[in-house]
């Protein structure tokens, strides 16, 4: 299936470069563009894309107000900047981002970044990984462990650590000898006992946790 994208940067150019990128791929198709916050969240209700590339900084409304506006929409969003401080990437991920990428990163960690996103999966730009996962380890050392309402089985925690340490839902069915669908069943499982929204969330919360030790 041909994944139908959003464009959502104040700057023409800028749109027109990921476009050409975007483009290029045989699967990908952009469906609509805008240039600030506000007509982004219109043109995602309107034109109901598969997954919504959004810059940070825009005018009216930023890339992570878009990312809470769209939360519980279809459309999953990834944030495409050229900034990234610490604050826009965590404040992006709990707002329901599906993914976060350096504008200089490359055209194909962002075609990665889009098609992770289609799949459910979530793709962050190497460079600011390591210090986003010390950000939630050093958080969840200061808060204490959340206990879920509903405790994980055994299996649930299996898959939380491995999604934790960056396991896509093929290399855990893979890994665990299960099929691709029994592990999305798992995962809306375990999304539905923590509260959490997405993929990206269930990340944050194996290692603010602490889930994701090797040893």
């Amino acid at each position: 299936m041909t994944i139908r994208v959003l464009l959502a940067d104040d700057q023409a150019m800028i749109r027109a470069s990921l476009r050409i990128i975007l483009e290029d791929q045989p699967d990908i198709t952009v469906v609509a563009e805008a240039g600030d916050g506000v007509e982004a969240i219109e043109q995602a209700r309107r034109t109901r894309p598969d997954v919504c590339l959004v810059d940070i900084q825009m005018p009216r409304l930023d890339g992570i107000e878009v990312a809470r506006a769209l939360a519980d929409a279809p459309p999953r969003v990834v944030m495409v900047t050229t900034f990234d401080l610490d604050e826009y990437v965590y404040g992006a991920l709990r707002c329901g981002a599906a993914g976060f990428v350096l504008k200089d990163a490359g055209p194909r960690l962002l075609v990665e970044a889009v098609r992770a996103a289609y799949t459910g999966d979530a793709l962050i730009s190497p460079s600011i990984t390591l210090r986003l996962l010390r950000h939630l380890t050093e958080r969840g050392a200061r808060t204490g462990a959340r206990v879920p309402a509903h405790p994980l089985t055994a299996r649930e925690t299996e898959i939380v650590r491995a999604i934790g340490r960056g396991r896509t839902n093929q290399e855990i069915a893979d890994q665990l000898f299960i099929s691709l669908s029994t592990v999305k069943g798992y995962v809306s499982g375990i999304m539905a006992k923590l509260g959490l929204r997405n993929r990206v969330e269930i990340v944050a919360w194996a290692w603010e946790n602490g889930m994701t030790n090797t040893g």
